[in-house]
């Protein structure tokens, strides 16, 4: 039996039963039609399906078989057509699937078959398995390599993802001790080499500043610590809750801060400085003390206190490590203090305001000869200022200021990168928001709402529960999840330009306006003119300075982050509902400087439809008018430049500069690049963009309005109706105006005295006269405010150069323009009068206008009559504003229609937003323009339709006013106004809606 079973080269069932199973999993390696051998060397378990036969009873093999498993002779080959991740996975198991065969015997003889029965050079056979063993295996194998690999990636990740987050957590915790420890450092190098260190500006000054008040800070402690409770100053229990040293840096980089930010004449109002001070020392004193809680141990600590701040250590870094920030957070704040309140905030900062008053100084330039004495001047003079509440008023208000020394100005807006910048972008994904202050930063102080100290809309957001408001929060968790990185080629660019003096591109020049001499003649209006000549050159020169110094904040930022994979943008909300960048300076929301500097940090490839809207994209940066003609005009007008469009992305600086000609280079320029890439690539569909493609909304607060009242006419005017190109309602509005004037210009001068300005002005009506008027008249915009709008215009033009006359023109071109906008938005009118009249029923009852948006975020109007609340300081006295109970009827009144538009389109936005997100897509919105890649626009402009269509079939205006029924009872309000037949679902087919 034996040796006939050995002589067969077929074997029965019964006889392989004991390793047919091992042999379907062998089998899967080898494609089911046609199996291959294997060495041993390469993958040794696939020998064992093989058997070894002798070279007489192989020719016997075809007749001989009566098994089900078919027996294939094939030689051995060294030939391996599989992936070598499947080969290797194999190798390193095989251990594993030998200890799974039965019958040692059996698994012996099949590995080492020529030492057992002394055969040498013999055929081997392979037994093929039933195909479907093999494919079900295959399958489940793949899987197996497909999870081993993923988690190999989660794991990379995951390591990066902590290293990042650690990276963050110190950004937040211990950026004042960096700070701190790199002076130390700086003196201690000035004290070693005896020379003072080579600095720029700032640090040079910090530098002066930093030891004489850490002395000053360190003595006042130690006075104020060993006076008695009864004469102890009112700052005395929260001057000592932080080192000197560090105390110091935060009040010398807050005021320097201040000082940036673009005050006027130099000047920093008391108030101001001292709260920001205080609320800064608050929110290190609170990071201060836990740390100071867990890391030291005192000598009187007993063991039990030791062991709590080790558990309690250990518990925070373990809710980290689990990315349980908010939970770690939460233990944080449970050993912190309680919030210290305005009035000890105010009083703190005026100390330490006052002690740097006292000590930092600066030095002019010694002159060459070296003779005179050396001079230094306080950086900073504590003065009051008195000014009119507007001009002509006889009415004067007087308050404290901190005026900086000329020589600190000088020179300060080239120096913004050594400043500290709080809030940077984040390295790791914000926390999601949960609460009123709960996301955002990991530890920086973060709430969901700006509300400027407005208690009762604080109130209104801490009653809030998660599940009323869970969409407002995935709203604003989607906007700040999306990551973003540096542009370099362009910010090369910008920072090429920027050394070269600005005064291009946007950027401001870094050059001040001389200032006139004053000229040798005494006669009255020579000097008079002088006088005002050098008011307009001081004027233009602190306008510079402060363009200057956010031109410096936005490009330290972007230095900052430029080596960055990516970054994101935590997102927080104004009072009525606006989603903003909780950081400042570098973000999408800012000018065409930033955005131009920004990218998607992940990028797609462009696609057909994403060339093509690439295209039209650039044609709209261009702007210039050709953002208002067909989408086949302005394609037609990106292939008649596209000379120029290649010139500027590859010879920028050098080239024709093309670029400089759009309203928005630096947009410009970014698209003139990928088009580049796209147009000399073999494949441009297959070309990875970054590029983030807009599109926007047409006088978005009328397209709101317009389906608000259904009006047909309305709606087609901005672009609400499909057209053969977009509806321009600037052009239409100008038109109007300019018949208006035309009229009057043909009356009788002396009886009508518009017929003179009349006749002047009709040549000078335009879209861009009205433009910004008419964009502003849905947000409230008043007469004196429009007529300010038209007067620059008019100053632009310059054909009107007479004071007296320009602002008369202005004042007549105000009144027809928004006479022209009431004969054309009539029903948009009417709305508007209706939320002004019901805001004026509540407000005149003291109670301020509230309501609830449709994605549930509460909304209440701050406008309330403050108090002023005196607090005495050792600086000065200061009156704080406080939120009084008396409610400001009209700015309830005014306010209310345009906030409660900007709430809608805000509604909007986030409804988007969320839809982008479950779409796939990279979404970033900036109130009324919507972002995403180039190859997904397509896709967003549908989902925005639909979100507009879905958010106006609700009830908005009924529902607002039983809203308004229910909250106040005994009030009376007007009926909503009549709805015109406008079907909404023409928006989804109208391609200018957003375009």
């Amino acid at each position: 039996m034996a040796s006939a079973a050995a002589a067969s080269p077929s074997l029965s069932l019964n006889q392989t039963s004991h390793f047919q199973h091992q042999t379907s999993l062998f089998t899967c390696l080898k494609p089911p039609s046609s199996p291959a051998l294997f060495r041993r060397k390469t993958l040794p378990f696939f020998q064992r399906h093989s058997l070894p036969i002798s070279a007489s009873s192989s020719s016997s093999s075809s007749s001989s078989s009566s098994t089900s498993l078919s027996v294939h002779e094939k030689p051995i080959s060294n030939s391996v057509h599989f992936h070598g991740n499947l080969i290797e996975s194999f190798e390193n198991q095989d251990s594993s699937y030998a200890g799974a065969i039965k019958g040692a015997s059996l698994v012996e003889e099949l590995e080492n078959p020529v030492e057992r029965n002394g055969l040498s050079g013999r055929r081997r056979l392979f037994m093929q398995d039933p195909p479907w063993i093999s494919a079900l295996f295959l399958k489940g194998l793949s899987k197996m390599v497909d999870q081993t690999v993923k988690i190999e990636h989660k794991d990379i990740d995951k390591r990066k993802f902590d290293s990042l987050r650690r990276r963050q957590v110190k950004e937040e915790t211990e950026a004042w001790e960096k700070m701190v420890d790199e002076y130390r450092d700086l003196e201690k190098e000035m004290c070693e080499k005896n020379l003072a260190p080579n600095l720029p500006y700032v640090k040079h000054m910090f530098l002066g500043w930093f030891q004489p008040l850490k002395d000053v800070i360190e003595r006042e402690q130690k006075l104020q610590k060993n006076k008695s409770k009864k004469v102890r100053a009112a700052y005395a229990p929260h001057i000592e809750l932080l080192p000197a040293d560090k105390m110091a840096v935060i009040v010398m980089h807050k005021m320097m801060g201040l000082v940036m930010s673009g005050h006027e004449d130099g000047c920093i109002q008391v108030v101001q400085a001292a709260v920001s001070i205080g609320i800064a020392i608050e929110q290190e004193v609170r990071i201060h003390n836990f740390l100071k809680r867990t890391r030291k141990n005192n000598a009187g600590d007993s063991q039990e206190e030791l062991k709590e701040k080790q558990l309690l250590r250990k518990r925070v870094n373990s809710l980290i490590r689990r990315k349980r920030i908010i939970d770690a957070l939460k233990v944080v704040k449970s050993e912190g203090t309680k919030p210290w309140g305005r009035a000890t905030q105010a009083k703190l900062g005026s100390r330490l305001l006052e002690l740097l008053i006292e000590t930092a100084y600066v030095q002019p330039p010694l002159t060459q000869s070296g003779d005179s004495i050396p001079e230094f001047r306080p950086a900073f003079r504590h003065t009051f200022k008195t000014v009119t509440k507007y001009p002509g008023s006889k009415l004067v208000r007087r308050y404290g200021v901190i005026e900086c020394d000329s020589l600190l100005l000088a020179g300060l807006d080239k120096s913004a990168k050594h400043m500290l910048i709080p809030y940077v972008p984040m390295l790791v994904p914000p926390k999601r928001w949960k609460g009123y202050d709960k996301g955002g930063y990991l530890f920086l102080p973060s709430y969901i709402m700006r509300t400027h100290g407005s208690k009762k809309q604080q109130d209104a957001l801490r009653d809030i529960s998660h599940k009323t408001a869970h969409r407002v929060f995935e709203a604003l968790d989607t906007l700040g999840n999306t990551k973003w990185r540096v542009n370099r080629k362009i910010l090369d660019v910008v920072e090429r330009l920027w050394a070269d003096g600005g005064n291009i591109a946007g950027l401001v020049n870094r050059e001040d306006v001389p200032i006139p001499e004053k000229p040798s003649s005494e006669d009255p209006d020579e000097i008079q003119a002088w006088k005002w000549s050098v008011r307009k050159a001081n004027k233009i020169n602190r306008e510079r300075h402060s363009l200057r110094c956010d031109v410096e904040l936005k490009l330290s930022v972007a230095r900052k982050m430029k080596d960055e994979e990516g970054f994101y943008y935590p997102h927080n909300l104004d009072f009525r509902g606006r989603a903003y960048p909780m950081h400042p300076h570098l973000n999408h929301l800012s000018s065409d400087l930033c955005r131009g500097t920004l990218e998607f940090a992940e990028g797609r490839p462009l696609g057909k439809s994403g060339l093509h809207w690439l295209k039209i994209h650039l044609a709209n940066l261009y702007a210039g008018g050709v953002e208002k003609l067909s989408h086949d005009a302005r394609l037609a007008f990106v292939e008649n430049h596209l000379d120029d469009i290649i010139d500027s992305a590859e010879n920028t600086i050098h080239g024709k500069r093309w670029w400089l000609k759009a309203e928005d280079p630096f947009q410009c320029l970014a698209a003139c690049v990928i088009l580049t890439q796209a147009l000399k690539s073999p494949s441009p569909y297959s070309v990875i963009s970054h590029l983030p493609i807009h599109q926007d909304g047409s006088c978005n607060g009328l397209q709101h309005y317009a389906a608000l009242g259904r009006d047909s006419f309305e709606a087609a005017a901005v672009n609400l109706v499909a057209g053969d190109k977009p509806a321009d309602v600037y052009s239409e509005i100008s038109r109007r105006v300019h018949e208006i004037m035309k009229k009057d210009s043909s009356k009788d001068p002396e009886s009508n005295p518009t017929a003179a300005l009349a006749k002047i002005l009709i040549t000078q009506v335009d879209r861009k006269l009205v433009k910004q008027t008419v964009m502003t008249s849905v947000y409230g915009v008043t007469y004196v405010g429009a007529r300010e709008q038209i007067k620059r215009r008019l100053e632009e033009k310059g054909v009107i150069t007479d004071e007296r006359m320009l602002f008369a023109a202005a004042c007549y071109s105000a009144k027809v323009t928004l006479a022209a906008l009431g004969e054309i938005f009539e029903a948009a009118r009417a709305i508007m009068s209706w939320l002004g009249d019901c805001a004026k029923i509540i407000a005149s009852d003291n109670h301020p206008v509230r309501w609830i948006t449709p994605l549930g975020l509460p909304v209440v109007q701050p406008y309330c009559r403050s108090e002023r609340h005196l607090i005495r300081t050792s600086l000065q006295v200061l009156a704080l504003q406080r939120e009084g109970n008396t409610v400001d009827v009209r700015k309830q009144r005014t306010a209310f229609p345009p906030n409660f538009v900007h709430s809608l389109d805000g509604t909007h936005m986030m409804m988007t937003a969320v839809a982008c997100r479950e779409a796939g897509l990279n979404f970033a919105g900036v109130h009324d323009s919507y972002w995403t890649h180039a190859c997904d626009v397509d896709t967003m402009n549908r989902i925005l339709r639909e979100k507009f269509v879905e958010l106006y079939n609700t009830p908005i205006l009924e529902d607002l006013l039983q809203s308004f029924q229910e909250a106040y009872p005994n009030l009376v309000f007007p009926p909503v106004p009549k709805r015109g037949d406008f079907d909404l679902k023409e928006v989804l087919k109208s391609q200018y809606f957003f375009n």
